[in-house]
């Protein structure tokens, strides 16, 4: 429904271009519909999609629609077992891919594979049929990173994706010169839902098949974008080469949404002061929510930066308040509802909410509430501060300590680039706190001098008893900080 009646208003508008190649609406419409009777009549479970950023994305993904096959996108960069293994739960499958992603794979049986190139090259012709009524029927598959376990696969149905989208972006209101830049993803809900949201206001979509900073500004400028998404280390690096590299200024760009994770206040605070005319916001959401359900407002951004009262100040780090369409608690460990400033476990309610995985079947309570498995609390306005996942809260002598109001003190420090803390055994109290951090360029600090600072802004027991100094931290793709990886190598040194 969204790309035809984006197609229908705006069909000779630019729908998506990447690496001087585009589609129309019109064109990426034909181009779905010509691939859709192979998809639904070749008895397939799911169409599975292994690419980057490309024109081949959006067509792979309204195709998946048309035919009424689940859309399963996948992460390039895992292993070569791990994509087999993949492929093999969602088999029979069709699988869009590239010849040196299908030359090191043994394609399970059940998975037929066709180029992305060949998936374009209909766009020019007529196209079958209209699409049909999907409503309740599961849209779109995404494997989690399964960073922990075996990656389960979270179901988000039509009616699930089209209440976000619905409730969130106006139809056709993108003005001709409007573009949106695309550099997150496409196995990512961020990168599903910027295509599904522009295709909706009829807005011109720019492809970044790989994110690097100087080649995002190149575009911002020569593609005149308008519109934006990057996750908070995107950002960083993007402040960090203007900071070497100084460009613009960017006539055309109006909005960068941020999200993904913890986005620390000197970076969005730099960025402000970069990109003055520009509207920032804050978008916090999961895939089981079909992306966002929490939004700090450009105005919310530009009221905090302004306030001299610290408090209001602080809601730059967080994520803002819920969709009006989304219901948010806190709720501690027995389940019972919390308060302004008390911390506990974030839940959602409401139509765009899955909280659903394939196998499992849904995970909502029964009155409808889902379990983000996020930690944080709400102020006295209703703005939500995350403190981390619910398991990475270190338990210190029956204590539990969130590891984000240590980093955030942490990152208070004029020497401190970055930080992460995570939970070290301790024969004394089960669990210990640990840093690892990075030290802005030129700067120096020592251990003692950072827990002497984490000591006069917080509880002694939230002081690191080890500080690791390392030259990086360990991103996924993301912008998520691997944890788990900070904490093997802290175990390392231990052995």
């Amino acid at each position: 429904m969204l790309l035809d009646m984006a197609a229908d208003a705006c069909g000779e508008r630019i729908a998506v271009s990447c690496a001087g190649q585009q589609l129309t609406y019109a064109e990426l419409r034909r181009a779905a519909r010509a691939a859709a009777p192979a998809l639904a009549g070749g008895g397939f479970a799911h169409a599975a999609f292994l690419d980057t950023n490309g024109l081949a994305a959006p067509v792979a993904l309204f195709a998946a629609a048309y035919a009424g096959v689940p859309y399963v996108p996948l992460n390039y960069r895992l292993t070569a077992p791990e994509l087999e293994e993949l492929l093999a739960r969602v088999a029979p499958a069709w699988l869009v891919s590239q010849p040196q992603q299908l030359s090191r794979l043994k394609l399970p049986a059940g998975i037929v594979s066709i180029e992305a190139a060949a998936l374009l090259a209909p766009a020019r012709e007529p196209g079958p049929a209209e699409a049909p009524d999907l409503p309740g029927a599961v849209a779109i598959l995404l494997f989690t990173s399964g960073t922990t376990a075996k990656p389960k696969a979270a179901v988000l149905r039509h009616d699930n994706v089209m209440s976000y989208i619905l409730g969130s972006v106006e139809f056709g209101a993108a003005g001709e010169e409007e573009a949106a830049l695309v550099s997150v993803p496409p196995y990512h809900i961020a990168g599903i839902s910027a295509v599904l949201s522009s295709t909706y206001a009829t807005r011109r979509i720019v492809m970044l098949p790989s994110f690097e900073p100087g080649e995002w500004l190149r575009l911002v400028a020569q593609e005149r974008i308008t519109h934006a998404f990057l996750v908070p280390t995107m950002l960083v690096r993007v402040m960090e080469h203007l900071a070497l590299h100084p460009a613009g200024p960017f006539p055309a760009l109006r909005a960068i949404a941020y999200g993904g994770g913890k986005m620390p206040l000197a970076v969005i605070g730099r960025a402000l002061e970069a990109f003055p005319n520009v509207d920032f916001t804050n978008a916090y959401g999961l895939t089981e929510t079909s992306a966002t359900v929490c939004l700090l407002t450009p105005e919310d951004h530009r009221t905090a930066a302004a306030s001299p009262d610290a408090a209001i100040r602080r809601r730059l780090g967080s994520v803002g308040r819920p969709l009006p369409t989304v219901e948010l608690q806190i709720r501690d460990a027995a389940g019972a509802v919390l308060g302004a400033q008390e911390p506990g476990f974030v839940y959602v309610r409401g139509p765009q909410v899955s909280g659903e995985y394939r196998g499992l079947g849904s995970l909502l309570d029964a009155q409808g509430w889902f379990a983000t498995q996020d930690r944080g609390w709400v102020d006295a306005e209703g703005y939500l501060f995350l403190d981390g996942r619910a398991d990475d809260v270190i338990v210190r002598g029956g204590e539990n300590i969130s590891p984000g109001e240590v980093e955030e003190a942490l990152l208070g420090h004029a020497a401190v680039a970055d930080a992460v803390v995570v939970a070290i055994p301790s024969e004394q109290w089960g669990e210990a706190v640990a840093a690892a951090v990075v030290l802005k360029a030129g700067m120096r600090t020592d251990a003692q001098a950072l827990q002497q600072w984490v000591r006069e802004r917080l509880r002694s027991s939230r002081v690191p008893e080890r500080v690791r100094f390392v030259s990086e931290l360990p991103y996924n793709e993301m912008g998520k900080v691997l944890r788990r990886v900070v904490r093997s190598e802290m175990a390392d040194e231990d052995a």
